[in-house]
């Protein structure tokens, strides 16, 4: 079974919600991602979202921009990614979900981008500028190596579209709980409640939220509405203020991490 499957199994016979991060890979470099990779872990996240650095990142806010900006000028590929996970693979067993754009992958190859992908160790993408009626080759090669191709649905979308998108999303829905790009919110507004709780009426399939989410109170609400909460950039801000003090940059990201993810687990 796919480590992100299988994580949500074990998550829901224990009564709990998943707890996803995101930090861009090779931001501020590939040696200080894999120490946060493993604060992350050790902080409580059940699944890890790496974004594959992409010039064009047309689903991104500010902060996350500057983080894909930052990543790329310190001269990460999408070889140097796989690379990095190859090592993580040996010292960690959470799940790891790319979060890039097609182009990445269609320059590669999709067979080529998929085979080395779950070579490297990881399990799932999540291509936000990849719509589902077009995704079906990528989806194919995917499920004949047990690698999980995660859609994403938003407060625009149909009843009947969801539906769809559900059938098709493996390893989990990704809900974006706004409209616009990712960034941090005061607010996620009143009428979230009520959509979650109609998808789920919809799917047994794990739904998880993101885009807006910055702190534990956001974070517990929505894991006590939906499957597992994602946040962002709220963490990206974090890696951002401690650029100079790279040394005990992990350290504050896990400080950071710890009472999101544990909001997040007690609901």
């Amino acid at each position: 079974m796919n480590r992100i499957e299988s994580t949500f199994k074990k998550l829901r016979k224990a009564g709990k919600k998943a707890f996803i991060p995101y930090i861009t890979a090779g931001d501020p470099d590939i040696a200080t991602t894999k120490k946060i990779v493993c604060a992350l872990e050790k902080a409580g996240a059940d699944i890890i979202e790496l974004g594959i650095p992409f010039s064009d990142p047309l689903a991104d806010g500010p902060t996350i921009q500057k983080a894909i900006e930052r990543s790329l000028k310190a001269g990460c590929t999408v070889k140097k990614v796989l690379d990095m996970v190859k090592q993580l693979r040996k010292m960690t067993h959470v799940p790891f979900v790319f979060m890039t754009y097609y182009n990445i992958v269609f320059n590669y190859g999709l067979k080529r981008f998929v085979r080395d992908t779950v070579s490297a160790g990881a399990d799932g993408i999540i291509v936000p500028d990849l719509p589902m009626e077009e995704a079906g080759e990528l989806i194919g090669i995917a499920d004949r190596e047990d690698f999980c191709v995660i859609q994403l649905s938003a407060p625009t979308t149909p009843p009947d579209r969801f539906k769809k998108i559900a059938k098709a999303s493996r390893g989990f829905i990704y809900y974006v709980s706004l409209t616009g790009v990712t960034g941090m919110r005061k607010d996620l507004g009143t009428k979230l409640p009520g959509e979650i709780k109609k998808l789920k009426k919809m799917t047994r399939k794990p739904v998880c939220v993101g885009f807006g989410i910055s702190n534990s109170a956001q974070a517990g609400k929505i894991a006590s509405l939906s499957d597992g909460a994602i946040v962002g950039s709220a963490l990206i801000k974090v890696i951002e203020r401690g650029l100079n003090q790279k040394n005990v940059l992990a350290g504050k990201v896990e400080a950071f991490i710890r009472p999101i993810a544990n909001a997040v687990h007690k609901v």
